[in-house]
C-alpha cells in the first residue's frame, strides 16, 4: 500500500513511482543514485519498466521522492487511486504525460509518424551519398534540403532531452546522439556555406571506414539523416518489444470480470465487481468468468482455470469447493460466496507478485547499471580524445571529425539497462501464464546452484486425501455386501480414514444405510447396527475388545498391507471378522514423472515426511526417490534443511503447509504449491499454482532459462561496447554504420529476451 505522508519513526513505507524521461541505462542509475542519497530512502529504478520502488522512513514524504526526481531532470508521479473496477494496466512501459522529455515526449502514434517521415527524407540522402553515379550536379543542396528536417525535426527528442540533462549537469545517450549527429550537419552546412563542397559538380564517394579527404569539400549530410533514422527506428523497434515483453503481465491484469450478477433479497442485480464485498453471494452462468475467489454454495460445474493455473483440463466443484476469481465456468449454474475480493484475489496477488518481480534487479544487472551510470561521461573524454589522437597523428581534420563522431554514436549503454529487465518482464509474464509465479531476480541465481530438492509428501507428492485402494474378504463374505456395512458405519464419522472408507464404499456400492446405535471409540475405530448386524471397523485392538480374532488369510494381508504402508481397516459383524479394507493417501499421478523431470535436470531428490517410515519408503519406491527421511516433526523440517546445507548441498524445497513455511524460508530455493496454505505461498521463492509437481521442474527450467538469456544479454551488451568502442576510435566505422549497429543491439537484446514466450511446459 503507498501513502503520500511521511510513516511513523520505526516504521518504513514503500511507494512506486512513474518515472519519465529516461532514456538509456545511465537515466536510470542517475535517478536511483539521487534517491539513495536521501536519508532513509532505499531505491530501485528500473529503466525497462520505467518505474521506481522506493523504501522510505520517518521524515520522508513522496512530494519528497517527486521533487528530487524532477530536480535530477525527470518526471515522476505518484500511483493513481484504485479504480472501482478491476486496473486495465499493463507492464508495459507507459509514454507519460506530454512534458516528458525524452522519450516520454513521443507517444507510440507520434514516434512511428517521427519514423517514418523520418525514413522517408533520409533515403534518398543515404542512396546519394553511397552511390557516386547518382550524384547529379547540386545534389548536395538536394541532400541539404532533406538532411536538415530529419535532424533538427527527426532528431527533436534527442535534442530536448540532451538539453534538459545539460542544464542538470548530466550527459546521457542523448547527449551523445545528440552532440554528434548535430556536429555531423553543422561540419556539412560549414563545408557548403564556406568550404567546396558547396560548387557545382561536387562528387563524394563512400567507405565504411574513415576516408581522408579535405574538410572544406566533406559532407557528412548521410551519417547525420542516417543515425538520427536508424535511432528513432531502434527506438521504435524497442519500445515495440518490449510492449510485447510485457504483455503477459498486461493479459493477467485483463482477466478479471468487469461486472457481476449479484444476489439481493432473492433478486438478480448486476454490479460492478468493484463492488462485490465479502460473503456477497453471486450467480455465474455456463461461459461466464468468476467474478471473484469463493466458495460454491449452490449447484454444480466445471470450471476452466487454464488462466490461471495453466492445467488445460476444466476441473469440477461441487458445493463447498473452492474456486477463484477470473476462471470460467463451462457447464452449469453455480452460485458462489464470495472469500476474497480486491486485491486478496489470487488473480490480484499473481499480478502483485509478477510485477515485483520484474521491478527487481538480479546481482548481474547492478554491475550492468553501476557500468552506464559513468560510461556516457567516459564515453564523451575517448571522443574528444580521438579527435586530437587523429589530429596529432595524422593532422588530418575530416578523418578526426569522423573518428569521433563514430565514438559518439556508437557507444549507447541502451542494451546494458535493457539486459536484465526485459528478459525479467518475458521470463516472468510467460511463468505466470503457466500458473508459475518467480518473486523476484535473485531466485533466478538460486536455480542455478540447487542440487538437491526436498519433496514434502503430503500434499505434495501425495494428494493429502487418504482414498480406499483395496478390500481383502474372508472366504464367503460378499465384497458389496463389506463395503456397504462398513461403509454405513464410517459414513457417520469425521475421522479422515472413516472417511475415505465411506466415499469408496459409496462409489462402488451406491446409497449407504443409515447406521443405529452408532458410537466412536477414541483411537480404535466406530460401532453400530447396520440392517440388523453388530458392525466393528476401527483396529484389530477394537476386535479383540469383542473377542474377535483375524484369521490367518486376513492377518496376512494385513501385514502385508502395512509393510507397503497403507492403513489397513478391521471389518467385522455378528462376531466373525468379515474383511480387510486398505486405505492409504494416494500418489498423485504426475508425481513419478516429475521425479524423473528433476532428476534430468541434475537434482537429488530427498522425501521428507513425518509419517512412519514403512509409508514413506512404500511412496518413494512408487515415485522413484531413493533417500527418505521419514517420522519428522514439524518443527524439525528445518533442521533437516539445514542439515543437508551443512552436508554442502544447494537445498530447493517443495511443500504446500504451514509446517513447510519455516523449512521453504530456509532452503536456498522455495517452491510452495498454490494448492496450499499463505504461509507457504509467502515463504516460498516460486510459487506453483497448480497442485501438480511436475510443475516445480518447469519452475526450475524456466527460471534457468531466464537467467541464461539475462547473461547472454549482458554478454552481448558488454561484448559490444568493448568491441565497438576500439573500432570507431580506430577509424574502422562510419558513423552511419555505427548508429545502424547501435540501434540494433537495443533491439537485439529485446528480441532475444521475447524468445522466452516460446517456453513450454512438460504438463
Amino acid at each position: 500500500m503507498t501513502t503520500s505522508t511521511a510513516p511513523e519513526a520505526g516504521h518504513t513505507a514503500q511507494v512506486e513511482l512513474a518515472i519519465g524521461g529516461m532514456t538509456c541505462a545511465s537515466c536510470a542509475a542517475r535517478i536511483e543514485k539521487k534517491l539513495n542519497r536521501i536519508d532513509g530512502v532505499s531505491a530501485t529504478v528500473n529503466f525497462a519498466t520505467e518505474k521506481a520502488k522506493v523504501s522510505y522512513g520517518a521524515g520522508v514524504e513522496v512530494a519528497d521522492l517527486i521533487a528530487t526526481v524532477v530536480r535530477t531532470g525527470y518526471t515522476a508521479e505518484e500511483p493513481r487511486p484504485p479504480e472501482p473496477e478491476p486496473p486495465a494496466v499493463s507492464a508495459e512501459p507507459s509514454d507519460g504525460p506530454q512534458d516528458r522529455p525524452g522519450r516520454g515526449e513521443d507517444g507510440p502514434d507520434a514516434l512511428r509518424h517521427r519514423v517514418l517521415v523520418s525514413l522517408a527524407l533520409s533515403l534518398p540522402v543515404v542512396v546519394l551519398a553511397m552511390v557516386p553515379s547518382l550524384q547529379f550536379e547540386n545534389w548536395q543542396w538536394l541532400s541539404l534540403t532533406l538532411a536538415a528536417p530529419v535532424v533538427v525535426w527527426g532528431g527533436a527528442p534527442f535534442h530536448r532531452a540532451a538539453w534538459t540533462n545539460a542544464r542538470h549537469g548530466a550527459a546521457t545517450m542523448d547527449t551523445l546522439v545528440s552532440i554528434g549527429t548535430l556536429a555531423a550537419l553543422g561540419w556539412s552546412l560549414w563545408a557548403l556555406f564556406f568550404g567546396d563542397a558547396g560548387m557545382p559538380g561536387m562528387r563524394h564517394g563512400f567507405d565504411l571506414t574513415v576516408s581522408r579527404a579535405a574538410g572544406s569539400s566533406s559532407i557528412y549530410l548521410e551519417a547525420a539523416a542516417g543515425v538520427t533514422t536508424f535511432i528513432l527506428l531502434g527506438r521504435f523497434l524497442e519500445a515495440k518489444s518490449k510492449r510485447r515483453a510485457g504483455a503477459a503481465l498486461h493479459a493477467l491484469l485483463e482477466l478479471g470480470a468487469k461486472d457481476v450478477a449479484v444476489l439481493r433479497d432473492g433478486r438478480e442485480v448486476r454490479v460492478p465487481v468493484g463492488e462485490l464485498a465479502v460473503d456477497d453471494h453471486f450467480v455465474v452462468r455456463p461461459g461466464e468468468k468468476i467474478a471473484t475467489d469463493g466458495t460454491v454454495v449452490e449447484g454444480e460445474s466445471a470450471v476452466d482455470a487454464s488462466m490461471l493455473t495453466g492445467e488445460s483440463v476444466p476441473v469440477d466443484v461441487v458445493v463447498g469447493d473452492a474456486v477463484a476469481g477470473a476462471t470460467v465456468n463451462t457447464a452449469g449454474r453455480i452460485v458462489v460466496a464470495a472469500t476474497r475480493v480486491g486485491a486478496d484475489t489470487q488473480l490480484a496477488r499473481m499480478a502483485k507478485l509478477v510485477e515485483d518481480a520484474q521491478n527487481g534487479k538480479a546481482e548481474v544487472q547492478r554491475l550492468a547499471d553501476r557500468v552506464s551510470g559513468i560510461f556516457v561521461p567516459i564515453v564523451l573524454l575517448i571522443a574528444v580524445g580521438t579527435l586530437l589522437g587523429w589530429l596529432g597523428a595524422t593532422g588530418d581534420a575530416t578523418a578526426a571529425f569522423t573518428a569521433a563522431v563514430a565514438v559518439l554514436i556508437i557507444a549507447c549503454p541502451c542494451a546494458l539497462g535493457l539486459a536484465t529487465p526485459t528478459a525479467l518482464m518475458v521470463g516472468t509474464g510467460r511463468g505466470a501464464q503457466l500458473g508459475i509465479l518467480i518473486k523476484g531476480p535473485e531466485v533466478l541465481e538460486s536455480t542455478r546452484r540447487v542440487d538437491t530438492v526436498v519433496l514434502d509428501k503430503t500434499g505434495t507428492v501425495t494428494t493429502g486425501r487418504m482414498r480406499l485402494r483395496g478390500v481383502v474378504t474372508a472366504p464367503g463374505t460378499d465384497e458389496d455386501e463389506l463395503l456397504r456395512l462398513a461403509g454405513a458405519v464410517e459414513h457417520a464419522s469425521e475421522h479422515p480414514v472413516a472417511r475415505a472408507v465411506a466415499d469408496g464404499a459409496a462409489e462402488r456400492v451406491g446409497a449407504l444405510p443409515v447406521p443405529e446405535d452408532f458410537i466412536s471409540v477414541a483411537g480404535l475405530g466406530v460401532r453400530g447396527v447396520v440392517d440388523g448386524h453388530k458392525v466393528l471397523v476401527g483396529r484389530e485392538k477394537l476386535l479383540g475388545q469383542w473377542s474377535v480374532e483375524l484369521p490367518g488369510e486376513l492377518a496376512s494381508a494385513k501385514a502385508a498391507a502395512e509393510a507397503e504402508g497403507h492403513t489397513a481397516v478391521a471389518v467385522a459383524w455378528d462376531g466373525e471378522a468379515r474383511g480387510i479394507l486398505l486405505v492409504a493417501d494416494a500418489i498423485k499421478e504426475t508425481s513419478a514423472e516429475a521425479v524423473a523431470q528433476l532428476r534430468a535436470l541434475g537434482l537429488t531428490p530427498v522425501l521428507l515426511t513425518g509419517d512412519n517410515r514403512l509409508v514413506a519408503e512404500s511412496v518413494a519406491r512408487a515415485i522413484g526417490v531413493e533417500e527418505v527421511i521419514a517420522e519428522v516433526l514439524p518443527e524439525e523440517k528445518v533442521d533437516v534443511v539445514k542439515r543437508l546445507q551443512g552436508e554442502g548441498r544447494t537445498v530447493a524445497m517443495v511443500g504446500d503447509g504451514v509446517n513447510d513455511a519455516a523449512a521453504l524460508a530456509t532452503a536456498d530455493l522455495g517452491l510452495a504449491m498454490g494448492t496450499g496454505t499463505d504461509a507457504a505461498i509467502e515463504a516460498g521463492d516460486l510459487t506453483l499454482v497448480r497442485g501438480d509437481l511436475r510443475v516445480a521442474a518447469d519452475a526450475i527450467r524456466l527460471a534457468r532459462r531466464t537467467l541464461t538469456t539475462i547473461k547472454g544479454n549482458l554478454f552481448w551488451a558488454f561484448g559490444y561496447n568493448v568491441a565497438a568502442l576500439p573500432l570507431a576510435a580506430a577509424g574502422m566505422l562510419n558513423p552511419m554504420i555505427a548508429g545502424a549497429a547501435m540501434a540494433f543491439s537495443s533491439v537485439f537484446v529485446v528480441t532475444n529476451s521475447l524468445r522466452l514466450r516460446t517456453f513450454t511446459a512438460s504438463t
